[in-house]
């Protein structure tokens, strides 16, 4: 009988692996990339959380279904996950993670701790007693204002306010359009983030109603001290390919700040404050029914 490899447990993996040019396949039973020389490079897929899957790689079908089977989530980015493109089962295919953050979102008095934390986390103070989450995000939107302002001063840009309408690009003016490159890119590494932790990027606390709702709210928590002045720095030099150049930029900085490892843990702090006990790992995870293996040759011929 066919036995399913156990995935190990989240505590004793590696976080995230970035891998580009090559293909991903199995073979002789060993998760490998082979680059364009033929060398093979294994990859030990049952103890890394997530792949990172950059451009210039192939992967193999009995690749996906191995990274399926020990709890290895794929996903394909740009070059230093300065875009999402697609993802494979989000958290190993558990939902715990996913209940007990829908659990904590539905609940008003967790929703506002959580909103809270969020607050304090990213303007560095406590925020002012007894406000309700729509107050909490008034306040937070007059401060955001505020800091464009003062970050366009500094680096020298003028700035007549937050203005993109993302079907008309080319009206907004050049610092604009750099935001927009900048806050794209940390979305992106954002949610492959959000992914691999077995959260659900559309169920958010302080942003609700959008798809990507809890990315915004975690992406935010970094916003004005990693991306936002890359594009201010960027539109001050006024080069002829300004988003092209603040996405280099963005892929610099997540490499020199080692972001993707400072995200997930800040995931877990702001959702810990919600009062509810956090799932723990299970001892093994439910696999799903396949056939015993001597079946399997016949199966694939049934109409």
């Amino acid at each position: 009988m066919y036995e399913h490899p156990k995935p190990i447990t989240i505590k004793e993996r590696f976080s995230l692996l970035f891998l580009e040019k090559g293909n991903l396949d199995v073979i002789d039973g060993a998760f490998v990339v082979v680059d364009k020389t033929g060398i093979r490079t294994q990859v030990p897929v049952g103890g890394v959380c997530c792949l990172m899957l950059e451009p210039g790689i192939r992967v193999s079908h009995a690749a996906v279904a191995l990274a399926a089977r020990v709890g290895c989530l794929l996903v394909w980015v740009g070059e230093a996950a300065v875009r999402l493109y697609s993802s494979g089962q989000p958290g190993g295919a558990r939902s715990d993670r996913l209940l007990y953050q829908a659990k904590l979102a539905m609940d008003e008095d967790a929703r506002l701790k959580v909103v809270r934390k969020m607050f304090a986390m990213r303007f560095k103070e406590e925020p002012p007693a007894k406000r309700s989450v729509q107050q909490l995000r008034g306040i937070e939107g007059a401060r955001v204002r505020k800091t464009y302002e003062l970050l366009a001063r500094r680096y020298g840009v003028s700035w007549n306010g937050r203005d993109y309408d993302p079907s008309k690009w080319d009206s907004s003016d050049e610092v604009n359009r750099c935001l927009s490159s900048a806050t794209a890119c940390l979305y992106g590494i954002t949610e492959a983030a959000v992914l691999a932790a077995g959260y659900s990027p559309g169920i958010g606390f302080l942003h609700t109603g959008k798809p990507l709702s809890f990315v915004y709210d975690i992406a935010d928590l970094f916003k004005f001290d990693v991306v936002v002045p890359v594009a201010f720095q960027t539109a001050a030099k006024h080069p002829h390919d300004a988003e092209q150049m603040v996405r280099l930029a963005c892929r610099d900085v997540f490499r020199s700040t080692q972001l993707l490892a400072k995200i997930i843990p800040t995931i877990e702090e702001v959702l810990a404050v919600g009062g509810l006990p956090l799932p723990e790992d299970p001892d093994y995870a439910v696999q799903p029914a396949i056939p015993e293996e001597e079946g399997l040759g016949d199966a694939g011929h049934r109409s």
